[in-house]
């Protein structure tokens, strides 16, 4: 790999040879990342070395106190940080919604100059939205190894029971303390695994993109993500163990995933249609009132589940295809639009709508689609073709503990069924179910998935 990951002598990442010909603007990651044994006690030297001042709050909930926060405000405190704490009390696990983000947001006083977040996902999410909107920076110290937004540029949230992304900021300060993470429940690295392995089809689907589209496919930040994702997957009995290594392999796969979205700009390399049907789950599970799935581990779900498809056009290319029978049966852009709004609800159906006018094709350029598809066909196999079998992802997951079907967490048939068939809607952003619908041919496709 022409990308090189070190550390230094203070347990720093340090990220060289992004350089490369895709044309794309490379940003260097301005953020520090420190990943290593023991070093929970470094995070004020961390802090002051960044000059983020004196006063902060630091947000948790109950387990990532026990698990890091109370050491951390120790530490801080001892070293003459003035420490406002700040922890989320639920039922049950904390959701990030607006109540999280109010109680974050009534803890900051006129004098408090950065924030500290103890915990993954949600006690995160709600310290990164509400630090952009204090205008504050703030650091985040990680206590498992489950989710690849440690350096996130946006907030997954619930806002009056629906799932909504606000636009946030990177931590300028992360702590990985692998002895903390390697004491995080077993299922905390299953959904750290399941979040790191779908970044195999949002590669597939980029590359995808940039054969029929002329999308602009950065090789540095595919290499970075495939040369992780492959470790972890080499790694899976270490990673099941929770030991040091295990622990490192995983949370430096989500690192760095994550770090491609700094890079370039945009989380193309780390997620694709694979997301697209978890998204739909979490909405559906919300408008009935229930918890949404475990990210990580929906993500593994839905990546295992779609996999024969990508398999099958690796191996025999595209089905046949009568592009007379395609063009009588496209929907009208009216049609088009009621399906979005009566499929994702019509707050969230107008937003995707909004968002992805590119969605909405000519017949012309639907044809030149299909015709650069044939054209490139034997590319497209060979592409597709480096993904691993798929009985190595099902070992992995196995191995694991993993939940294996939608069912398992909760989704059911209708929900799947058309989870399978608005996914490609969610995102304008290129991918095969995309293709194979402008095809004509998605729903013979389907039908490989048990």
């Amino acid at each position: 790999m022409s990308v090189s990951i070190g550390y230094d002598h203070d347990s720093r990442m340090v990220i060289s040879g992004l350089e490369c010909k895709c044309g794309l603007a490379h940003n260097e990651p301005k953020q520090d990342i420190y990943v290593g044994e023991d070093i929970i006690r470094n995070v004020p030297k961390y802090i002051r070395k960044r000059g983020m001042g004196e006063k902060c709050v630091l947000v948790c909930d109950r387990n990532t106190y026990e698990a890091a926060g109370r050491s951390v405000e120790e530490y801080l405190k001892a070293d003459g940080f003035s420490v406002t704490l700040c922890m989320l009390v639920r039922e049950g696990k904390v959701v990030p919604d607006e109540r999280a983000v109010g109680e974050v947001i009534m803890a900051l006083s006129r004098d408090t100059e950065f924030l500290v977040a103890v915990g993954s996902g949600s006690v995160t999410d709600v310290t990164r939205v509400s630090a952009v909107n204090a205008h504050l920076p703030f650091v985040s110290v990680g206590t498992a190894p489950s989710m690849d937004g440690y350096t996130s540029i946006v907030a997954p949230l619930i806002y009056r029971g629906a799932k909504v992304h606000r636009s946030a900021n990177c931590p300028d300060v992360i702590v990985c303390d692998l002895t903390v993470m390697s004491k995080a429940p077993e299922k905390m690295f299953v959904s750290g695994v399941g979040d790191v392995l779908g970044k195999y089809i949002a590669k597939a689907d980029w590359v995808l993109g940039s054969i029929i589209n002329g999308e602009t496919y950065c090789t540095a930040s595919g290499e970075i993500v495939i040369e992780a994702v492959d470790r972890l997957l080499n790694n899976i009995p270490e990673i099941k163990k929770r030991t040091i290594l295990g622990t490192r392999i995983l949370i430096e796969a989500l690192l760095l995933a994550g770090l491609t979205i700094m890079i370039i700009g945009h989380t193309r390399a780390v997620a694709s249609i694979e997301h697209n049907i978890v998204h739909y789950w979490d909405m559906s599970m919300l408008k009935k009132g229930k918890s949404e799935p475990t990210h990580g581990t929906a993500v593994g779900i839905s990546t295992y589940l779609i996999w024969p498809i990508f398999e099958a056009v690796a191996k025999d290319g595209f089905v046949k295809v009568d592009k007379e029978i395609v063009k009588n049966n496209r929907l009208s852009r009216e049609a088009r639009e009621k399906w979005v709004l009566g499929t994702y609800g019509d707050e969230n159906g107008r937003e995707i709508i909004r968002e992805n006018p590119g969605d909405f094709l000519t017949w012309e350029e639907q044809e030149r689609r299909i015709d650069r598809a044939f054209m490139c066909e034997e590319e497209i196999k060979k592409e597709l073709s480096l993904l691993p079998d798929r009985k190595r992802i099902e070992d992995a997951m196995r191995l694991l503990g993993s939940e294996m079907t939608p069912g398992e967490i909760g989704i059911d048939k209708k929900t799947l069924n058309v989870s399978l068939r608005c996914a490609k809607d969610y995102r304008e952003r290129y991918s095969l179910f995309k293709l194979l619908d402008e095809m004509g041919v998605l729903e013979k496709y389907l039908t490989m998935i048990k």
